[in-house]
């Protein structure tokens, strides 16, 4: 009987991208492939650690995977590992420690273990990599959008961030990988794409070959692939020439993920983000200017330390001020071993609670607002799933979310979909007839 093997991501889409491969690596070998909360003989866990809440969810999972099965071998890869070792290492139940490195040698070294070893830490430094190293996906599962990661790492160091010393500094995958893959994943059927990374914005300023826009352009070039999108940009990469060549290209999706964290300037200089929000404003004009129907979502912390409440209510209204579709609202969290973490200026964690349900609220307000404006629009829609009888989920390009009836499977689909109504975050329509 085979063994089995269960790989699982906690964090963000890179995390989930990497699982993916390494579950399919472990497949490639025979070992048959099952759900976290099965019994398996080998556990894999990639941590996250951009919170101390995601150190918290990552310390839980690995004493619960091994109550599943004690004599389990449990390796604990990713962020959280990288930054803290011994700290990992002391948890009751692991056995391997192995970081944000040499992932694809985690096959080896679990079979090359032994429990007589005890905890066995391969954690290296990780400021010195300077090579992308390949993980891909093979293997795909029957869905519609694929994520692809095409560059690791970071060399921004925002002062809340422990990030760049988890993931070392940029790396950015070779074109010719790239576009391998993105015909791999045309071939199987899927129809969209999401280039992500660590810090995509950075894509290509390691390389002399290649940049961001042209990679773009090298992905829109491969039949079958029908949407592209790309996980956080920054605003200092939207130029005029960026927003005209994401214009020219039909397949690039008319959303983005445009990172802001604060709309105050103080706060902005204290976090040490390299714009400004007179910079983020240009970028948005020249995004809506070239892509009008654009949507545009962003992540904004609150609570940053010394934040006054002057400060907040210049961000939030910042912020209302764009008009994003979406806003993911983070209260700052204080992460060991970065400047921020190491203020007097602290705020309390009920002002940091407080600031976040009001920003939760404007950007429901927000994103309501967006989405009556397309009420009686005609939109594209690709469909994915089957949410209820005859009714089918699916997303526009720009990313709204939205459910038409039909009595014929539409998942896989692109429909032209008139807009109905809007209820919370959904748009209904029905399915114009062609």
């Amino acid at each position: 009987m085979n063994q089995k093997i269960a790989s699982y991501a906690l964090g963000c889409k890179v995390n989930q991208y990497e699982s993916e491969a390494i579950a399919e690596l472990f497949a490639e070998k025979g070992y048959d492939v099952v759900s976290i909360e099965d019994q398996a003989d080998v556990y894999i866990i990639n941590t996250c650690t951009v919170t101390n809440f995601g150190d918290k969810k990552s310390r839980q999972l690995i004493r619960k995977v091994k109550r599943q099965n004690p004599d389990a071998i449990v390796a604990v890869v990713g962020c959280y590992a990288q930054t803290a070792p011994e700290e990992i290492s002391a948890v009751e139940g692991v056995n391997l420690v192995i970081g944000t490195k040499d992932k694809s040698q985690v096959v080896k070294m679990v079979e090359d273990y032994r429990k007589e070893m005890g905890v066995q830490n391969f954690v290296t430094d990780i400021m010195h990599e300077r090579v992308f190293e390949p993980l891909e996906i093979k293997r795909l599962q029957n869905r519609t959008r694929a994520y692809l990661k095409i560059q690791d790492g970071c060399s921004q160091f925002c002062s809340y961030c422990i990030i760049p010393y988890a993931r070392g500094p940029i790396r950015s995958r070779a074109p010719q990988d790239v576009i391998a893959e993105v015909k791999r994943l045309a071939e199987n059927g899927f129809r969209e794409v999401v280039l992500t990374g660590i810090h995509v914005a950075s894509y290509g300023k390691d390389r002399k070959d290649i940049t961001l826009t042209e990679i773009i352009q090298q992905v829109h070039a491969v039949e079958g692939i029908e949407r592209i999108r790309f996980s956080s940009i920054e605003p200092n990469v939207v130029t005029e020439e960026f927003a005209q060549a994401m214009a020219a290209l039909p397949k690039v999706c008319d959303h983005f993920h445009l990172s802001l964290q604060s709309g105050c300037d103080k706060t902005l200089e204290q976090m040490r983000r390299r714009y400004d929000t007179a910079q983020y404003r240009r970028a948005v004009a020249l995004l809506r200017k070239y892509l009008p129907d654009a949507a545009l979502t962003t992540d904004i912390i609150v609570g940053f330390p010394g934040e006054s409440e002057e400060d907040y209510q210049q961000s939030k209204a910042f912020a209302e001020e764009i008009g994003f579709s979406k806003i993911h609202v983070f209260p700052y969290s204080p992460k060991k071993g970065t400047p921020a973490a190491e203020r007097k200026d602290q705020l309390p964690n009920a002002v940091k609670q407080q600031r976040s349900h009001d920003l939760i609220l404007a950007s429901e307000r927000m994103t309501e607002a967006f989405l009556q404006a397309h009420v009686g629009k005609q939109k594209e829609v690709l469909f994915e799933r089957m949410v209820s009888p005859d009714v089918y989920e699916g997303h526009t390009t720009n990313y709204m979310k939205v459910h038409a009836k039909s009595t014929e499977d539409l998942t896989n689909q692109c429909k032209m979909v008139h807009m109905l109504k809007v209820e919370g975050e959904t748009a209904f329509g029905e399915i114009v007839k062609s």
